[in-house]
């Protein structure tokens, strides 16, 4: 072989940067995001659950949403209601679409079975965590953390996302945080759960999805292939700009809500805690839904 069929044959046998593998690289970011969701977990149980200003918080909240029945209650009441049958069919009809016209068995088996469970590691947290504590706050004393019907709504969500491929998780994790978001609050307009158990039922989801998410990147490299924003319009920028206006003002409608009661946390609020319970919910499963977006765009495999 002479020295320029050598040269030639060595490029050859090289892959391009650009085409490495989905995931690589970004395992350290994947282990860190879930260590987060962990460590949330606990510190919201822990501020929640454990402390006297934690506990006035969230039952207050739960308290002042009486305020909000009629109309409001009745139509929570019904998307509670709808809850489970519309995740498993969301859930069933992604299943279906992703393994049979998409081919994608092995994201489908990872996400069904993440999915399980993180709805498994909620009902297993509330039967091992401890009830509440007496901090002198009038309160049940059962525990309810982590909410399960929340977490039936954000695993059935994350699943969607995680099994959709790239050009489609912009609009995924809008509209799939959208849903979850709006069963947190109506599970609180419904006084079923407090704020911090919908706060951890997201991350008890996060905690369990983000490492099966790597997975079926690592698995799946194939398809999972970004070509960036505005390649198709549900890769649009718009929707993570939705995101980021709705985190953004749930930012101030909690700083605002809680400015009300300072300082001393005063017991004269009428809907001040719930506001800032519900802007509490909107920023937990909104700032999830902006971190998976980002997080998967980055590790997805570059077209």
């Amino acid at each position: 072989m002479s020295s320029q069929q050598f040269r030639t044959s060595g490029r050859s046998s090289k892959r391009p940067i650009q085409a490495r593998d989905a995931g690589v690289g970004t395992g350290f970011l994947f282990i860190l995001a879930t260590i987060a969701s962990v460590v949330g977990l606990a510190a919201t149980y822990y501020f929640f659950v454990r402390t006297t200003m934690g506990q006035f918080i969230d039952e207050s909240a739960l308290v002042e949403a009486t305020e909000l029945g009629g109309t409001a209650g009745r139509a929570s009441t019904s998307l509670l209601d709808m809850l489970p049958m519309l995740s498993l069919a969301i859930a069933t009809l992604m299943v279906v679409f992703v393994t049979v016209a998409r081919r994608r068995w092995t994201a489908a088996g990872i996400a069904v079975a993440a999915c399980i469970g993180a709805n498994a590691a909620t009902q297993i947290l509330k039967f091992l965590i401890p009830d509440r504590p007496d901090r002198g706050v009038q309160t049940l004393e059962l525990n309810s953390l982590p909410s399960g019907h929340t977490t039936l709504a954000a695993s059935a969500a994350a699943a969607v996302f995680l099994m959709v491929s790239p050009r489609w998780r912009p609009l995924a994790g809008f509209l799939g945080s959208t849903f979850a978001v709006a069963t947190g609050v109506s599970t609180l307009i419904n006084q079923w759960h407090r704020p911090a158990d919908v706060v951890a039922a997201f991350l008890v989801v996060g905690a369990v999805m983000l490492p099966a998410g790597w997975l079926i990147l690592r698995t799946g490299s194939s398809w999972n292939v970004w070509k960036g924003y505005g390649e198709h319009w549900a890769a649009s920028r718009i929707w993570v700009w939705l995101t980021v206006v709705a985190l953004l003002i749930a930012i101030a409608v909690a700083c605002y809500s809680l400015l009300q009661v300072m300082p001393g946390l005063s017991a004269d609020s009428t809907i001040d805690y719930f506001w800032a319970g519900t802007a509490f919910i909107v920023i937990a499963g909104y700032l999830s839904a902006l971190g998976g977006t980002w997080l998967f765009g980055l590790a997805a495999r570059k077209a």
